[in-house]
């Protein structure tokens, strides 16, 4: 009887642990939409965040291992700002939001 042990291309685990890493999804989720089993692309996640490689020793796509370039990081920092920003804007909001609904509910009554 042969194996039915499935072989996966290195570019292919490489993109699926980067989409776990970069979109913070769960792995099941990520291996169920990718027909991968969850165990299999669990130990791929393992072995990169060990080695900083899903495959080998082989660095990822830019030679660097897990570093962001100073653009990245550049560009990076200010998304974070502007996350920050807009997070503290929604929480203004939601607020004035609930100050509204109490007014409207007194002025109801």
């Amino acid at each position: 009887m042969g194996s039915k042990q499935r072989t996966y291309e290195p570019e292919f685990r490489e993109g699926a642990v980067r989409i776990v890493i970069e979109t913070g999804k769960p792995i099941p989720e990520v291996a169920e939409e990718l027909g991968v089993h969850p165990g299999t692309l669990h130990s791929w996640v393992s072995r990169w965040r060990r080695n900083g490689s899903t495959t080998s020793d082989r660095p990822v796509s830019d030679g660097s291992v897990g570093r962001l370039r100073e653009s990245e990081r550049t560009e990076l920092d200010r998304l974070r700002r502007e996350m920050s920003e807009k997070n503290k804007r929604i929480r203004e909001l939601e607020m004035d939001r609930d100050v509204f609904k109490r007014c409207m509910a007194l002025w109801v009554k």
